[in-house]
């Protein structure tokens, strides 16, 4: 019994749903070259199209299966619904090239088995979503930072682009259900490795910075990176001791050394709060509190090198 070729596309990702659809009808359906007799799992036309093709006795039940999730808009059959659409959900991001989307999902070892080459894997994305990635967490850092040293900055910047950190990303966004893989990375749990997770969320950096420039690509990292950047400073400032900062900083700048005075104290004396100014030459910069009075000081500190680097 001869194949017969039901469904056509340019798109490899989209193929994958339509196989997907028709086996969880119960139908195996297969990719084939131009030539219907000639099966080769895997493998384009030379146009560029996949074809899908079934059983003969089993093609009439495909189609109607398969014609039941498109969407039609006049006469023009568009791709099938919620190919993309979960990803994006995810991401909070609508792509108005969705190539661009699949070319980021799309791994190295799907293109290497592609036989006709028209299969482009995310490497070269991944190379440009890493500088992307790499100048909005270091702009970040610079203006919500602006007291932290160079190296302190750097230590921030090292957490929160770390292939661990970037892999947990993906896996909280669960990206690696989108990813397209070959057979064999897909038989060895590339949608769990952290590399190639990690890999595939630079890429997609870059997919968002192509198609929607960098305000988007910052707006994505910066929703999707803040508890991220958030910690990474909040473990970078344990054991900073900002009043020797500030005292270095307004001898620099020819003023008398910082005073701290107690403005006030609240609660119990089991949990007393503090208040505490920070004044140079008879000018209060800064107020803060904190259970303990150093804790105060350091923190009126903290705020006013904050104050004098604006």
């Amino acid at each position: 019994m001869h194949p017969v070729v039901v469904f056509s596309t340019t798109s490899d990702i989209e193929a994958s749903v339509v196989l997907a659809l028709l086996d969880s009808h119960g139908i195996s359906g297969f990719r084939i070259t131009g030539n219907p007799q000639a099966i080769l799992p895997m493998s384009m036309s030379p146009l560029g199209e996949v074809r899908i093709a079934v059983p003969e006795d089993l093609a009439e039940e495909a189609r109607r299966i398969i014609d039941s999730h498109r969407e039609d808009v006049g006469a023009r059959v568009v791709r099938l619904r919620n190919e993309f659409d979960e990803i994006e959900t995810r991401i909070g991001y609508r792509f108005k090239d969705r190539g661009l989307l699949e070319h980021a999902l799309t791994h190295k070892s799907r293109a290497a088995e592609d036989v006709s080459g028209g299969v482009a894997d995310n490497e070269s994305l991944e190379f440009l979503g890493d500088a992307v990635l790499g100048l909005v967490v270091a702009s970040a850092l610079f203006h919500q930072y602006p007291t932290y040293n160079e190296g302190q900055k750097s230590k921030i910047k090292a957490s929160v682009v770390s292939t661990q950190a970037l892999a947990r990303q993906a896996e909280e966004m669960r990206l690696g259900d989108h990813l397209i893989l070959g057979r064999g990375e897909e038989k060895t749990g590339g949608r769990f490795k952290q590399a190639l997770l990690a890999d595939a969320y630079e890429a997609l950096i870059a997919a968002i910075y192509l198609d929607g420039g960098i305000e988007a690509a910052e707006v994505f990292l910066l929703r999707e990176l803040k508890d991220a950047i958030d910690a990474g400073a909040e473990q970078n400032f344990v054991g900073q001791d900002f009043k020797s900062a500030l005292q270095e900083r307004v001898q620099a700048l020819g003023h008398p050394l910082p005073e701290y005075r107690i403005a006030g104290e609240t609660g119990p004396d089991h949990r007393k709060v503090f208040s505490v100014d920070v004044v140079v030459g008879g000018e209060v910069l800064a107020s803060a509190s904190g259970k303990a009075k150093k804790e105060a000081e350091q923190e009126a500190a903290r705020l006013a090198l904050v104050r004098l680097a604006q």
